[in-house]
């Protein structure tokens, strides 16, 4: 009998035990991180997370960008791990809707995200909810040679306006007041972008780049009448569409070329070609219309739980542990960009803190439009931007292929 009682108590014993373990069982990770740094970063991560949190294990499996792109849609449906990287916005919005991300609100009102990280609040939120945590991001804007404008007396607009009153001071001059090389298509939606979310906002934007608004539609129209007051009067560098953005960043350097709308990877391609800190500068994109609330370029990378995640709670903790300051702070720092949570700090880098000032009071971040449109529609919207700003009389024209191209990839 008693021999028969320490069998029952042992075999308890180890039940518990094996409860204990499953319950702090795995969190299974998998990432695209694969690049040095976005690599050492999520190790840091992970290692602090573990540290943290003894009783949790994390394997975390890493994929190739391009490989990632089809393995989340495999692994989604299938044999899905408890947190994927991915992108906010429109990026994200297929996975909401088809129900493969997880419901994360709880975390962002347990945890007060809605303050720390609401510049990005937008861009991870459909239906009211929240699907994710954002980690990373950097700014674009307009870079200039403080040489070129001090040489020409001119001063760093804040309206649109004054943008291009300076840019005919520049052209009289003999000076590029912008440049840009649009062989590869993408630096051309920068222009439409900031164009559009500083014309008719953020949300219009928003449902543009979702299929919701005709290109023909007038507001849309409109965007484009703003970019031709830069293309008309010849105020950016000519044969754009023949040069890489790479191949544009010397005018800026050597002074040919007053400004470069660009994210801030440029920043050290401009440093790179020859030209001094003390000799570059960083604005945000002229307002254009007082009304319409500021939002910003700032392509967002995120963390979310799979709707078929096995160690849900312990995945909702790692969320919360990556939208903390200290550690959005330690991995941004190692990546060179920017923390979203507006209570992290930046380095000395006077551009990083420019662009943590800009972005953290943004009213909401455009993902870019390659991100925010799908690959079909982004495609065609660069190759139409591209074309304008060579032939910008051909407006009508190519606002009528791109809402034929509309009808046609979102029906």
């Amino acid at each position: 009998m008693v021999q028969l009682k320490r069998s029952v108590l042992g075999a308890l014993a180890i039940s518990t035990i094996t409860s204990l373990a499953a319950h702090a069982g795995t969190l299974v990770i998998n990432t695209d991180t694969s690049d040095p740094a976005p690599k050492k970063a999520f190790q840091t991560l992970i290692n602090d997370f573990e540290k943290a949190n003894p009783d949790i294990k994390v394997t975390w499996n890493v994929f190739d960008h391009e490989g990632y792109k089809t393995a989340i849609r495999n692994f989604l449906s299938a044999d899905a791990p408890d947190l994927v990287n991915w992108y906010a916005g429109n990026r994200m919005a297929p996975f909401v809707k088809a129900g493969q991300f997880l419901d994360v609100s709880d975390v962002w009102k347990q945890n007060g995200l809605d303050k720390t990280l609401a510049s990005a609040m937008p861009s991870m939120t459909i239906d009211g909810k929240q699907w994710g945590i954002p980690y990373t991001y950097y700014q674009w804007g307009i870079y200039y040679n403080k040489d070129v404008y001090k040489k020409y007396g001119v001063s760093v607009p804040k309206t649109w306006d004054e943008f291009l009153a300076g840019c005919a001071k520049f052209k009289a001059a003999g000076v590029d007041c912008t440049t840009t090389g649009t062989k590869a298509l993408w630096p051309s939606a920068g222009w439409f972008d900031y164009l559009d979310l500083r014309t008719n906002g953020y949300q219009f934007h928003m449902d543009l780049t979702a299929g919701k608004v005709k290109w023909t539609d007038p507001r849309v129209k409109k965007v484009f009448d703003n970019w031709a007051q830069l293309i008309k009067p010849g105020y950016v560098t000519k044969n754009a569409a023949a040069l890489d953005w790479q191949d544009a960043a010397p005018l800026l350097v050597q002074g040919k070329a007053a400004t470069y709308l660009m994210g801030n990877f440029a920043v050290a391609t401009f440093k790179q070609g020859g030209m001094k800190e003390s000799s570059l500068g960083f604005f945000p994109f002229p307002t254009i219309d007082p009304k319409v609330a500021r939002a910003e370029e700032a392509p967002t990378d995120t963390m979310h739980i799979p709707a078929k995640a096995k160690n849900v709670a312990e995945a909702k903790k790692f969320l919360a542990f990556l939208a903390s300051a200290p550690e959005q702070t330690k991995i941004n720092d190692i990546l060179g960009q920017l923390p979203v949570n507006n209570q992290s700090t930046v380095g000395n880098d006077p551009f990083l803190q420019e662009g943590f000032k800009m972005l953290s009071s943004a009213h909401g971040l455009a993902q870019f439009f390659d991100r925010d449109a799908p690959a079909q529609m982004a495609k065609v919207g660069m190759e139409g931007f591209q074309e304008f700003m060579a032939h910008p009389e051909r407006v009508d024209a190519i606002l009528k292929r791109l809402e034929a191209a509309r009808e046609r990839i979102y029906h």
